[in-house]
Formats: C-alpha cells, sequence, structure tokens
C-alpha cells in the first residue's frame, strides 16, 4: 500500500501570521494534534503541533538555562528556544522545514520515517501543494482493511506443515528442534524457545497461514527447566558420610 491509499485527504492547516491562540482553538475544534503551516501561496513552511506547547512561559515550564549550559548550547539555540517558548504567533513555535512524503511513498518507508524522526505526521506533498495528511492513526483502518482478508482456504494438511515451517525458517527466534504436526488443520508446535515473545512469534506465524483452524502450543521454554533435584525425582540430596576403613578396603 501508498500513501494516498490511507491519507486523510480533508487538511487542516493555519497561516504562519496565526496566532497561537488560533492554533490551539483550530486543533482542539477539529480533534487533531498538529497542523502543516501554510503560506497565502499554499506552501508549505513548518508544521505546529502539541509538542510545541509543552515547553511555555505561560505555564513555567520554560527552561531556564543557566549561563553555562546557555555558552554550552550556543547563543543561536539558545534564542531559537526562547522565541518558540515565548512566541505568540505561529511562525515563531512552529518546526520549520517539516519531513514530507508524496503520494506513492510506500508504507513501509512511511513507518521507517515516522519511527526514525519520532514524529506523529507527515505531509503529503504534489509538487509544493499539500494534498493530504498521512498520522499514525491512519494506520489503524488499513490493518483492520487487510486483516478482513487473510486467506481461509488452503491446501492439504502436509501442504500447510510446508508453509508454517518455511515461515519459521532461519528466523531467530524459531525454535529448535522444531516440530510442526497438523490434522484437519489444527497445528501442533512442538520444540525448544527461549522466552514468551519466541512462544507467541512462532504461534503467529503458524496462525497467519492459509487453511490453519487452531494452534496447539506444546513448545518447551528453557528458562521452565526444574531446578537439578527435581530432575532426579524430588527430594534432598545427601551427602554420604566417610567411614573407617577396614581391612576388607587394603589394597591386596
Amino acid at each position: 500500500m501508498r500513501a494516498h491509499q490511507i491519507m486523510s485527504r480533508q487538511v487542516i492547516t493555519i497561516d504562519p501570521d496565526a496566532s497561537i491562540v488560533d492554533a490551539i482553538q483550530t486543533m482542539l475544534a477539529h480533534h487533531v494534534s498538529g497542523l502543516p503551516v501554510v503560506d497565502p501561496k499554499g506552501k508549505l513552511v513548518g508544521i505546529v503541533s502539541e509538542r510545541d506547547f509543552i515547553r511555555r512561559a505561560e505555564l513555567g515550564t520554560d527552561q531556564n538555562r543557566g549561563r553555562l549550559l546557555a555558552f554550552l548550547a550556543g547563543a543561536d539555540r539558545s534564542a531559537i528556544a526562547y522565541a518558540r517558548q515565548h512566541g505568540r504567533k505561529v511562525a515563531e513555535i512552529m518546526t520549520p522545514k517539516p519531513v514530507t512524503i508524496d503520494l506513492d511513498t510506500p508504507l513501509v518507508e512511511i513507518a521507517r520515517l515516522m519511527e526514525a524522526r519520532k514524529i506523529k505526521r507527515l505531509p503529503v506533498m504534489q509538487g509544493d501543494r499539500v494534498v493530504g495528511i498521512v498520522t499514525r492513526s491512519d494506520f489503524l483502518p488499513a490493518v483492520a482493511s487487510l486483516a478482513r482478508h487473510v486467506p481461509t482456504v488452503s491446501g492439504s494438511d502436509d501442504q500447510i506443515r510446508r508453509a508454517i515451517i518455511a515461515a519459521m525458517d532461519k528466523a531467530p527466534w524459531t525454535p529448535c528442534g522444531l516440530n510442526v504436526s497438523v490434522t484437519d488443520g489444527v497445528v501442533s508446535l512442538r520444540g525448544v524457545i527461549r522466552g514468551n515473545h519466541a512462544r507467541q512469534a512462532a504461534i503467529v506465524a503458524a496462525e497467519n497461514i492459509a487453511g490453519v483452524k487452531k494452534v496447539e502450543d506444546y513448545l518447551y521454554d528453557r528458562a521452565d527447566s526444574p531446578p537439578p533435584e527435581e530432575d532426579y525425582g524430588g527430594g534432598d540430596f545427601v551427602s554420604l558420610q566417610e567411614e573407617p576403613s577396614t581391612a576388607d578396603d587394603e589394597p591386596l
């Protein structure tokens, strides 16, 4: 899937000369957490979001660096921080030059950008104009739509078994000594794993194969190994006391 298939086309924007009060009221009225900032010519010049209102002088949350920290940060960075924490116009507090995508950007690239840049929204551009926006919440209906179309019909039990093994092949969490058996679409998983995350991954891999009706978990977690004394049937270890030697014990 690509950006144009999941993006919101009705983009709420704001002018860079608008007041921060206007920006806040617009976000609250439209139930959005961020706004693309667009100049009168329709050009994207920045993004303003909830994050820009965390450090504010009105709240007493602005950063008051001491002289040493201000010196280390540099005059330019200190000036930018001051303007953003005390600014009254959107242009003074917004994030300039925001990261953008185009209509054909693949979802895998969108997800990578959001994770790498720690951002929640990406304006979608067509030339110099904003034609949409992708937010994290736009992924939810996309996932739901695709999940409804998971295939449910497949071939024989043997084909299902081979597909499950192939799905786990070379994965770092693949159970050691993996044994997969399938009877009428019911899958039994056996093998040795390390931790519940590996267990969950193996079960999910099996569940996603077409034709699987149920997954029975017989995986063994190494962390569940019994203590040594239980390996010998339980009870306490007994230390044998040394007995005095007798004449029968003398070497010949």
